[in-house]
C-alpha cells in the first residue's frame, strides 16, 4: 500500500514538474520565439518591417508587453513611401488578451495600452501612408466574416500615453504636429457601431491645449463633441495660406467651448453650442506690418442648426480690429499678396488634387450661412470695439493717407422677428474729422431701412494727393461737412443731402510732370459762393440699384455766381485781404523743402521785425509744426532723383548747379529710367512704393541729416531780419514738433506777447464785422468749430 501510494505521489510529482517545466519553457522560449517569428514574417506579411528591442508574451494570461516597438513605413502598394522610415513608434505596447473567448472564436483584448507613441500620418494628394493597413484589414465583403462564422474581434479599452503625431501633406507641402496625445477609449466591438475617446493634447507650440470627448457610430457616422481648447496655436495655417500667396505672415490662437453634434455624410446636419474666442490674430506683409489683425473675436452661440434654419449668436464681439488697404503704382497691397484680381486663390481652388484647409473652412462657412436672411437668425448683441481703417495711396503725385479710427459699431439685438434693427456706427478721422451713421433696418429687407449721417471737420488739404495729381493746385484752407437724413422703402429712395465746404482756397500751381491741368481757379469762381463757401444740396432719389442724383441746385448755384460774382468782387477782395493779413500775422507756411522766404512772406515777417523795434516791451513765440512724412517724402523723391540725374553725368560733374536743381525738381517721380534705376539698386521685390525704393537708396541717416539741415535753415532764414535789426532775443522759437497741420503745410505758428501789431488789431476788427454780417454770419459758428480744431 505504502509502495502504491510512493508510486502515486512520484507520477503526480512527476506531472506536475513535467507541465510546470513545459509552462516554464513555454514561458521562455515563445518570447524570443515571437520575436523571431515577428522580425522575419511582418514585412511578408503586413508590408512594413517591424523592430523592437525585446517581447515577453504570457501565453496562460495573454499579456503582451513589446519594448521599443518601430513600425517603418510600407514599400509596397500604389504609393511607395520611404521604407526606412518609421511609420509609429512607441516606448512599450502593452496588450491584455482574453485567452477563454479564442474557443468561441472571439478575439478580446481587454486592455491595450501604447506607451509614448510617436508617429506620422503622411499625404500626397489623395494617398496617405496608412492606405495600405486600411487594405490589408478591410475584407473583400462586408459580411464575409459573420458568413464564413469567422472570428469575432473585441477591443474593450485603449490608452494612448504621451503620444506625438505629425501629419505632413507633401503635394502643399505642410508640417505639423500635436503633443501629450492622451486617449481613453471604450474600443471597438463587433456588435457594437458606437466608438468613444476621451483625448487631450496640446499645440506644437507653446501651452495650447485641446480636451474633450468625442463619440462616433460607424454606422450612421452620427458624432457628437464635446470639447474645452485654450489658446491653441493656430500658426500652422500659415502654411496652407503660402499656396496662395506671393509673401505674407500669420499667427492667431483659439479658445473655445463647444458642443457639436451633426453626421459626417451631411454638411448642414450639425448643431453648434457655446464660445468660440479667436485671439491674437495677425494677418499681413511681416511680422511687423500687418494687413488685418485684432485681439479678439468672440462668438456665443446659443444655437447654430443650418438643416434646421436656426442661427441663434448671444453676442458678436470684435475688439481692436485693425485693417489696412493700400494702393500702389502697380495693384494693391492685397492683389501683391494673392495675384491680380485673386489669381492665386482661384488657381489653388481649380487644383483640386491639393487638399487646402483654409478654403475647405470657407466653403463650409459658406454652406452653413448660405440660408442665414430665409432663416431665424439673431444676434443679441454684436459690437466692434476700437477699430482702425488705414487707406494709403501711394500712385499719387504724393502718399495719400487717411484712418478711421477708433471705429465703434453697435447693434441692439438683430432678431428676425423684430420690426426694426439699430445700428450705429462713429469713428474719429485721422488725421482731422468724425463721422456718425445711424441705422435702423428692417432685417426681413435688406431694401428697406432710415439712415442720417453726420461728416464734421474734414480739412481739404488733406486730400491735396489727389487734388495735385489732377490739377496741380493745392488747397491751403477750406473744411467740409456733409449731412444726410435717408429713407428707403422696397428699395425706393428718398433722401436730403448737404454738403458744406468752409473757406476754400487755392495756392499756387505745382509744377511737375507727376501731375495734370486743370483751371482750378476758373473751377472754384463758378462754385464758389460770396461768403468764401461751397453750400449744396443734393437729393437722390430713384432705387437702389439706379439712384438719381438730383442737382438742380449745384447747377442754379453755379448759374448764380456767373452774374452774382463780378459784382461782388470788392467783398470778395476786402475779404481775402483781411484774411491774408490775419494769417500772415499769425502763422508762416512753409512749402515742402522750401528754405527761402517768398517776396511776399518777407515783407510780412520785416514788418513784424519793424514792430518790435518800434515797441520795446513787444516780444514773440515762435512754434514750429514741422510735416515731417510730407518733408521727409519731398527730401527722399529730391535725393533719389539727384542721384539718378548724377549718375547720367560725367564723373567730373557731381554737383548740382541751379540749372540741374531746376531740372531734378521736374523730373517725375515715375519717369521709366528713374524707376528702372530704382529697381536696379534696390533689387528688392518687396518694396511697392516708389517712396520705399527711395528710402533703401537714400538711407535713414541722410533722410535725418537733410530733414535736420532743413529745420535749421528755416530757422535761420526766419530770425535774418530780427538779427539785422539786433532785436533777435525778443523772438523765442521753440523746438519743433512733429505732427500733421490742418492747413497742409509746415508752418511756424506766431504769438504775440503784449502789444500787438496796428494792422493785426485793425484786420481782426474787420473780419468780425465781416462775419458778423451777411452772407458770413450764417456760417459763423461753423467756423468757429474748425478754428478751434485748427487750434488743437
Amino acid at each position: 500500500m505504502k509502495n502504491a501510494n510512493f508510486r502515486l505521489t512520484k507520477i503526480i510529482l512527476i506531472i506536475t514538474g513535467s507541465i510546470l517545466l513545459a509552462v516554464a519553457l513555454v514561458i521562455l522560449f515563445i518570447s524570443p520565439i515571437s520575436y523571431y517569428l515577428i522580425k522575419k514574417y511582418s514585412e511578408k506579411y503586413t508590408g512594413r518591417q517591424v523592430k523592437m528591442d525585446w517581447i515577453y508574451v504570457n501565453p496562460f494570461t495573454g499579456y503582451i508587453h513589446i519594448s521599443k516597438l518601430k513600425i517603418y513605413e510600407s514599400k509596397q502598394g500604389t504609393y511607395y513611401m520611404d521604407g526606412d522610415s518609421i511609420f509609429l513608434s512607441a516606448k512599450g505596447l502593452t496588450a491584455n488578451f482574453t485567452l477563454r473567448k479564442l474557443l468561441a472564436k472571439n478575439i478580446e483584448i481587454k486592455e491595450l495600452i501604447l506607451n509614448e507613441p510617436d508617429g506620422i500620418v503622411i499625404q500626397n494628394n489623395k494617398y496617405f501612408n496608412f492606405n495600405d493597413l486600411i487594405l490589408l484589414f478591410t475584407p473583400q465583403k462586408k459580411d464575409t466574416i459573420q458568413k464564413r462564422g469567422g472570428f469575432q474581434f473585441n477591443l474593450l479599452h485603449l490608452t494612448v500615453i504621451n503620444g506625438v503625431f505629425h501629419y505632413r501633406e507633401e503635394s502643399v507641402p505642410i508640417e505639423y504636429l500635436i503633443r501629450q496625445v492622451k486617449l481613453e477609449s471604450t474600443g471597438i466591438k463587433y456588435n457594437c457601431d458606437t466608438i468613444g475617446v476621451k483625448f487631450s493634447f496640446l499645440s506644437e507650440f507653446g501651452e495650447g491645449s485641446s480636451t474633450g470627448n468625442f463619440t462616433i457610430n460607424i454606422k450612421t457616422l452620427d458624432y457628437h463633441l464635446a470639447t474645452v481648447i485654450k489658446k491653441f496655436d493656430l500658426n500652422f495655417i500659415e502654411q496652407y495660406l503660402k499656396t496662395m500667396m506671393n509673401y505674407g505672415v500669420f499667427r492667431a490662437n483659439l479658445d473655445a467651448d463647444i458642443l457639436a453634434r451633426g453626421n459626417f455624410n451631411s454638411q448642414e446636419d450639425i448643431f453648434l453650442k457655446g464660445q468660440i474666442a479667436l485671439n491674437d490674430f495677425h494677418f499681413g506683409k511681416s511680422t511687423k506690418d500687418d494687413y488685418a489683425s485684432f485681439d479678439k473675436l468672440v462668438i456665443k452661440l446659443d444655437a447654430l442648426s443650418p438643416k434646421k434654419h436656426q442661427y441663434l449668436f448671444d453676442s458678436v464681439a470684435l475688439f481692436r480690429p485693425t485693417l489696412k488697404y493700400e494702393i500702389y503704382d502697380y495693384l494693391d497691397n492685397i492683389q501683391r499678396m494673392v495675384g491680380k484680381k485673386g489669381y492665386n486663390i482661384s488657381n489653388t481652388k481649380a487644383n483640386d488634387t491639393r487638399y487646402n484647409l483654409v478654403l475647405k473652412i470657407a466653403d463650409y462657412v459658406t454652406v452653413l450661412s448660405k440660408n442665414f436672411f430665409k432663416s431665424d437668425y439673431k444676434i443679441n448683441k454684436l459690437v466692434i470695439y476700437k477699430a482702425n481703417l488705414k487707406f494709403n495711396d501711394y500712385s499719387l503725385a504724393e502718399e495719400f493717407s487717411l484712418a478711421a479710427d477708433p471705429l465703434y459699431i453697435r447693434s441692439d439685438s438683430i432678431d428676425k422677428n423684430h420690426h426694426r434693427v439699430n445700428v450705429l456706427f462713429k469713428t474719429e478721422i485721422k488725421p482731422y474729422g468724425d463721422v456718425a451713421i445711424n441705422l435702423s433696418l428692417n432685417p426681413k429687407d435688406s431694401g428697406d431701412f432710415d439712415m442720417t449721417y453726420h461728416l464734421n471737420n474734414l480739412p481739404l488739404p488733406l486730400f491735396n494727393p489727389y487734388i495735385v495729381t489732377y490739377t496741380s493746385f493745392p488747397l491751403d484752407r477750406g473744411t467740409i461737412s456733409m449731412n444726410g437724413k435717408w429713407k428707403v422703402r422696397n428699395s425706393v429712395i428718398t433722401s436730403d443731402n448737404h454738403m458744406l465746404i468752409l473757406d476754400p482756397r487755392i495756392t499756387k500751381r505745382v509744377k511737375s510732370k507727376d501731375v495734370k491741368w486743370i483751371p482750378a481757379n476758373l473751377i472754384m469762381f463758378f462754385v464758389r459762393e460770396r461768403g468764401n463757401i461751397i453750400d449744396y444740396e443734393v437729393p437722390i432719389t430713384g432705387n437702389l440699384k439706379s439712384p438719381r442724383f438730383h442737382i438742380k441746385d449745384v447747377i442754379l448755384d453755379i448759374l448764380g455766381n456767373i452774374f452774382v460774382k463780378p459784382a461782388t468782387a470788392p467783398y470778395r477782395a476786402e475779404v481775402k485781404n483781411v484774411e491774408n493779413e490775419i494769417e500772415q500775422s499769425l502763422s508762416l507756411r512753409w512749402d515742402p523743402r522750401q528754405i527761402s522766404l517768398f517776396p511776399d512772406q518777407q515783407k510780412f515777417v520785416d514788418r513784424m521785425a519793424v514792430f518790435l523795434k518800434n515797441n520795446p516791451e513787444a516780444k514773440i513765440s515762435v512754434y514750429p509744426l514741422h510735416y515731417a512724412n510730407k518733408e521727409e517724402e519731398a527730401i527722399l523723391f529730391f535725393e533719389a532723383r539727384k542721384r539718378f540725374y548724377l549718375s547720367l553725368k560725367d564723373a567730373n560733374h557731381q554737383k548740382l548747379t541751379n540749372e540741374d536743381s531746376m531740372e531734378v525738381e521736374k523730373m517725375s517721380v515715375r519717369n521709366t529710367r528713374f524707376i528702372a534705376y530704382l529697381n536696379n539698386q534696390t533689387a528688392d521685390s518687396m518694396l511697392f512704393t516708389v517712396q520705399s525704393k527711395c528710402n533703401r537708396l537714400i538711407g535713414d541717416e541722410l533722410l535725418i541729416k537733410k530733414n535736420l539741415q532743413l529745420m535749421r535753415a528755416r530757422n535761420e532764414v526766419f530770425l535774418s531780419s530780427f538779427k539785422k535789426k539786433e532785436i533777435s532775443n525778443r523772438v523765442i522759437v521753440s523746438k519743433e514738433e512733429s505732427g500733421i497741420p490742418y492747413n497742409g503745410f509746415s508752418f511756424y505758428k506766431i504769438v504775440y506777447k503784449g502789444e500787438l501789431p496796428t494792422g493785426l488789431i485793425n484786420a481782426y476788427e474787420q473780419m468780425n464785422d465781416l462775419n458778423n454780417t451777411a452772407p458770413r454770419k450764417w456760417f459763423k459758428k461753423a467756423r468757429e468749430k474748425t478754428e478751434a480744431e485748427m487750434k488743437k
